[in-house]
């Protein structure tokens, strides 16, 4: 099998498995949505402040709710076992990351497409939508990438929900940074903005083959 049909087949095994128990989107989407809601009663959310907020909250949001999925991305097969009979497979170790990647991106994904009509209500303020589609796309894609590898890291040890975050913010921090600004720039023009959108593809970049040469080592410790 290729390694493209590889990906595929896992990836599929994932979703079926998601589909059935439903756990990991709906924590992700009510942890997105709550903090939302928390946001826009906890901020005195005037016209002038608005989108220096707003960018911030949907950012939290996305990131806390990322996590949940994250954490359960590997340590799920390894609690029940299924993880150590893929390795027994003859399955390529890019693929089993490329997978878990998809799957983290759609699962992440389908929680920001309920959430971001929800913030576009609550905070009431304009951006184009289809400029945030592809800051909030590139910017998942990065966070997923290095939550992936390092959710594989995680599930080994026993303080896997403390030990995740601790790994990974401070790898993420340049593409929420750049995420939060990106949005913002969207809500309200500023001059002189750096191409926020194109660093956030750089580290994706960098994120993305680092993490899938990464990969076969660390699944097998």
């Amino acid at each position: 099998m290729s390694l493209a049909g590889q990906v595929w087949f896992i990836l599929g095994k994932d979703i079926r498995c998601e589909l059935r128990s439903k756990q990991m989107w709906i924590g992700m989407g009510l942890f997105a949505l709550l903090v939302l809601v928390i946001f826009n009663f906890a901020f005195d959310l005037r016209v002038d402040n608005k989108a220096a907020v707003a960018p911030g909250a949907l950012w939290v949001a996305f990131v806390f709710a990322s996590f949940l999925g994250l954490g359960r991305t590997i340590s799920a097969e390894r609690e029940q076992g299924s993880l150590d009979r893929l390795l027994l497979c003859p399955v390529d170790r890019k693929a089993i990351y490329l997978a878990k990647l998809l799957g983290n991106v759609l699962f992440i994904g389908v929680v920001e497409i309920v959430a971001l009509p929800v913030f576009a209500i609550l905070f009431d303020v304009p951006f184009a939508a289809g400029a945030l589609i592809w800051i909030v796309l590139l910017s998942t894609l990065g966070i997923a990438s290095v939550g992936t590898l390092f959710s594989a890291m995680a599930a080994a040890t026993q303080a896997r929900e403390l030990l995740l975050p601790i790994l990974v913010f401070p790898l993420i921090v340049p593409i929420v940074i750049a995420a939060v600004r990106a949005t913002g720039a969207l809500m309200a023009v500023t001059a002189n903005e750096p191409p926020w959108l194109g660093l956030i593809a750089a580290f994706d970049a960098i994120f993305l083959s680092l993490s899938t040469l990464l990969f076969e080592y660390v699944i097998e410790e």
